[in-house]
Parts: C-alpha cells; sequence; structure tokens
C-alpha cells in the first residue's frame, strides 16, 4: 500500500525521538525536575479511542482504496476470510469458519461462519465474496489492487477483458455458506493474501452505488461507521459481529488532518491516545508513547520504462550508476540497497550500494547516446519535501554533469502527487511502499507488465517468467526465484531504492492493550482495549 506522504523521515530526528523515549523511562525520578513537564491530560473515558491519521478524505470503497491510513481504519469496518494476528501479521480465521485444501493443493473450499452479519442483520453469504472480488477485477473498475487476484485461475483473463465472462474465473459460491477458489498454480501463502482488505466482503446495495462518499456505509467488521465529517470519522462497536464479545472499546474516534504540531498536543493533552500519523516530535512534551520499529517498507524512486530511450536497459542502468548512493541515502535511518526489506530466508542481493560514473558513461555510450547527445529531457516528478528537493537535486546534477542529459524537476502537491503517478508526461518518480502483507510477492507484483500498480510501465519477458515460477514453488525455492526477479529490477535501473521506512507511532501501551509492533504497521481495531489499572511502581493500590 502506498504512504500518503512519500517523504520518508529524517535518521537523525528518529534516533533522537528513540533517545528521548529512552531518557523518558529510565530517567531517575530525581532529575524529573530538570525536563520539560508534559501538559496534563484531561481523563479520556474508557468507553472511548481517539487516533490521529495524516491524510484526509479517506476512500471507503474497498475496491478503490491503496492508502495507509484507509487499510488501518478497514480494519475496523470491513473483514474477509482472514484478518491479521495482532502480533505475528499471521493470518487469522475472520469469516471463515473452516477451510480445506485439494490434493493438487489448487483448490481451497471455504465454509462462512453462520453468525457473520453486517451491522444491518443482513447475513454475509459466499456470493457476496464471490461478488466482490469480481467487482475488483472488473476492468471496468481499474482497481488499484485488481492484480493481486491473478493466481486464481482465470482472474487475469477476465482483468484484461480478454473474457467477459465472470463464470470463467475460478470462485464459485456453492451455497450459501460455501466459497470455492480454484488457484492457477499451489499457493500455500493464499491465506496471507486474504488478510488483505482488498478480499473483504461488501454489501450488494454498497457494490451497486458509484459514490460512497455520502449515505450509511453498510459494511461487516467490528465497528461500523457512525459519524462522518471532514475531519473526523467516528466508528461504533457493531453488536452483530460474530465475535463482537471480545470486542473491547465501544466506540474510536479517528481524527483527520491534523498539524503534526496539533497530533503532538491531542497526545500530550489525553484528547488522543494513538497518533498514527506525522508528529512534530520536538514540540512533543509526553515522549514515554515513542513507539519506533522497522517496517516491511522502502522509499524509492523508479525510473518509467515504456517509451524510448528509456525502455534500454543500458540507459536506465547508465542513471543509477551515475548517482552519488552515499550521499542520497546520508540522512536516512535505515539506507535501503535493495527493494525488498530483508527478511528471514529471502536470499541477500547486493542491490545499488554505490555509483560508477565511467561505467554510466560507457553504457549510455554503447545505447547510441554518447555524452547524452540526443536523449530527451528527464522530468522528475516529486512531492513537496525536503528531503525530496534534497534528492532530486543530486540526481539533477548528477546526470547533467556526468551524463549530460537535461533535467527538469517538477514538484505536484501532495494532493495530487499520485494521482500525477499515472500520467505520462514524466521520466522518474517517487514512492514509499508498505507491504500488504508479509512475503515479497507483494513488492513484487507490482513491476508486472498487466499490473495496476505498475506506474513504471516496465515491462520484461524473463521477470514475467519468473514471478510466474514463483507462484508454483514454495519455500527456499521460492524466495530464491523471487530473489532473481528483484535483481532485474535493480540491475536494469527501474527502481532506485532510497531507504527503508521505519514506523513511527505515539502510544502508550501501559495504557492500551492489543497494540504491537509489526512490520506492516497495521493494528486491528478489534484487538485494543483499555488495560486494567496499573499502580506506579512502589505505590502500593487501597483496595476499598
Amino acid at each position: 500500500m502506498n504512504a500518503r506522504d512519500a517523504a520518508p523521515l529524517y535518521g537523525f530526528i528518529l534516533a533522537s525521538a528513540l533517545l528521548a523515549a529512552s531518557c523518558a523511562t529510565a530517567a531517575p525520578a530525581a532529575a524529573a525536575s530538570d525536563q520539560p513537564a508534559a501538559a496534563p491530560k484531561e481523563k479520556k473515558e474508557r468507553s472511548e479511542l481517539t487516533v490521529v491519521f495524516s491524510g484526509e478524505d479517506p476512500e471507503l470503497n474497498p475496491l478503490k482504496s491503496f492508502q495507509a491510513d484507509e487499510a488501518q481504519l478497514f480494519t475496523g469496518i470491513y473483514e474477509g476470510l482472514f484478518t491479521y494476528n495482532p502480533f505475528t501479521l499471521e493470518p487469522v480465521p475472520a469469516l471463515a469458519a473452516k477451510w480445506t485444501v485439494s490434493e493438487d493443493k489448487r483448490t481451497w473450499t471455504f465454509t462462512i461462519r453462520e453468525n457473520a452479519r453486517y451491522w444491518n442483520g443482513d447475513p454475509v453469504l459466499a456470493s457476496h465474496l464471490r461478488d466482490s472480488w469480481l467487482a475488483m477485477i472488473d476492468p471496468a473498475a481499474d482497481a488499484p489492487y485488481s492484480s493481486l487476484f491473478d493466481f486464481i485461475d482465470g482472474a487475469k483473463d477476465y482483468r484484461l477483458g480478454k473474457t467477459d465472462d465472470p463464470s470463467k474465473v475460478g470462485v464459485a459460491a456453492e451455497d450459501e455458506r460455501t466459497l470455492v477458489v480454484r488457484l492457477s498454480s499451489p499457493a500455500s501463502y493464499f491465506p496471507r493474501v486474504l488478510c488483505h482488505h482488498s478480499f473483504s466482503a461488501v454489501h450488494p446495495d454498497m457494490l451497486k452505488r458509484a459514490d460512497w462518499s455520502s449515505g450509511a456505509v453498510i459494511s461487516n467488521g467490528p465497528y461500523y461507521i457512525l459519524e462522518k465529517t471532514k475531519d473526523r470519522i467516528v466508528l461504533t462497536k457493531n453488536e452483530l459481529y460474530w465475535d463482537a464479545k471480545n470486542v473491547a472499546i465501544p466506540k474510536i474516534v479517528i481524527r483527520f488532518g491534523d498539524t503534526p504540531a496539533a497530533a503532538a498536543s491531542l497526545y500530550d493533552s489525553g484528547a488522543a491516545q494513538w497518533v498514527a500519523g506525522d508528529v512534530d516530535l520536538d514540540a512533543l512534551k509526553d515522549r514515554r508513547g515513542i513507539s519506533v520499529n522497522a517496517m516491511f517498507a522502502t522509499h524509492y524512486y523508479y525510473v518509467r520504462s515504456a517509451d524510448k530511450p528509456w525502455n534500454d536497459r543500458r540507459v536506465r542502468r547508465a542513471l543509477a550508476l551515475a548517482l552519488p548512493w552515499k550521499e542520497i541515502r546520508k540522512d536516512h535511518l535505515l539506507p535501503a540497497p535493495t527493494l525488498v526489506y530483508p527478511i528471514p530466508g529471502y536470499p541477500k542481493l547486493e542491490g545499488i550500494a554505490e555509483g560508477d560514473s565511467e561505467e554510466a558513461k560507457k553504457l549510455l555510450a554503447e545505447a547510441g547516446y554518447p555524452e547524452g547527445k540526443g536523449v530527451p529531457e528527464l522530468v522528475v516528478r516529486i512531492t513537496p519535501s525536503q528531503d525530496a528537493a534534497r534528492i532530486a537535486g543530486l540526481m539533477s546534477k548528477a546526470w547533467k554533469e556526468t551524463l549530460g542529459i537535461p533535467v527538469k524537476v517538477e514538484v505536484v502537491p501532495f494532493d495530487q502527487y499520485y494521482p500525477a503517478l499515472k500520467k505520462n508526461d514524466y521520466v522518474v518518480g517517487s514512492s514509499t511502499w508498505i507491504g500488504d502483507f508479509a512475503d515479497p510477492y507483494t513488492f513484487l507484483q507490482m513491476w508486472r507488465a498487466d499490473s495496476n500498480l505498475n506506474d513504471a510501465r516496465y515491462r520484461d519477458d524473463e521477470y514475467e517468467k519468473l514471478v510466474d515460477r514463483s507462484l508454483g514453488e514454495e519455500g527456499e525455492t521460492r524466495y530464491k526465484t523471487l530473489a532473481e526477479a528483484e535483481k532485474l529490477l535493480l540491475d536494469g535501473g527501474v527502481v532506485l531504492p532510497i531507504s527503508y521506512t521505519p514506523a513511527v507511532n505515539i502510544i502508550d501501551t501501559d495504557e492500551i492493550d492489543g497494540w504491537f509492533q509489526n512490520p506492516l504497521d497495521i493494528h486491528p481495531f478489534k484487538y485494543l482495549e483499555y488495560a486494567a489499572f496499573k499502580p506506579l511502581p512502589g505505590v502500593a493500590q487501597v483496595l476499598r
């Protein structure tokens, strides 16, 4: 999923935040008077939790969404066959009461829970999942995550309009509670993918609705939307949810659009219990809640590869080798030479660690453009952030001075940036991608030729063969194949990785249970609850 703000956090800010958090928890009481005093916190009713997000006006239709804030919101209001374990991120059965897998490991048969209900009382049926998935891959929908369904038999042909018969897609409702899914090849990781919100059950009435911005949203998650304004969404507990007895907090208020300084003030005062968006760490007085962890996410630039001369691997490779990589990545806490964050079992790749100006010049000349002669203007499209301007400046200087290529840097407002990446009038863009499930495939499927997420317009037959081959493999063999595919992206100069993105949250886990650091930075609302009162160390609790 895309992070709404493509600008990464500076390493020195995060390092100071970690130090401050450490000092706040470890400092002796005698030193407390030396620290700035936090504003007194107002007492929040324990029946309500307030969360601050960065973005504004979230997309409520899970078929159209692809932002990180929306994915967190959807953990409260939607549910598919599986959901995430809040600690391990392993798939946990949700709508699926049970399931079986055929001997050839391609046919999965799911039984829907008898007590699965939307908040309005309608039962969740197998046909709702089938119709939701078919709506996602409908060519007319142009849904961002439609290519994620390609491992279902016939889904890709239907998505690309090669067939207009939905019965050719390997998903069928045998009866009200039985969903049968036929895959094009075995996929042991299938339940992990099914945790993603694009596989949610969407109510039939909502599938018919073109505009979701007004009117009640009928959903089947542990919460539903009680109120929506420009700057907030209020969720209330869905009493008809199949597992309602384990949903502890009756009401969740999600605030949008607050400035980083305002977010810090909301947390300091106790008006918000969790800041999941941008926060001014310098303004934050109560730093005990700062939580920073490595995330399965990467900030990168990419080169659009559809048109000449950028479709030539040698030209793209020359662009990559001409760059001063150490200087580009110097302010980043977790510099990234590869696209996929290194996870256990995944082969270690050398990636793009440093430049080679002479080799860059040689490759450009071999491609027919000595000293950049004949190369059209290279447009770099960036967000209006300080770090983006710094990186684009370094790129522009290197490509002009080393390769002789004319470069133009174009700044696009944040709220217009991602739509602007879908256009064909630029060469280099940037993004921050957060893995949608804990598997390298979430990073590599988006570079496939027919993927709706392939803004680079990359097309390579060898890459396609490797990813296709991986779909029928398991374990170490599968990881090796995916690593080969990633190496093609890196060696071919398609993706220019900058940094692995850390997750930064402000939350007091002594006050809120069920929230855990994890590499996807997904924290299902269902599991959150106020912790039982804990007396301060050395203070006796008197029971009356």
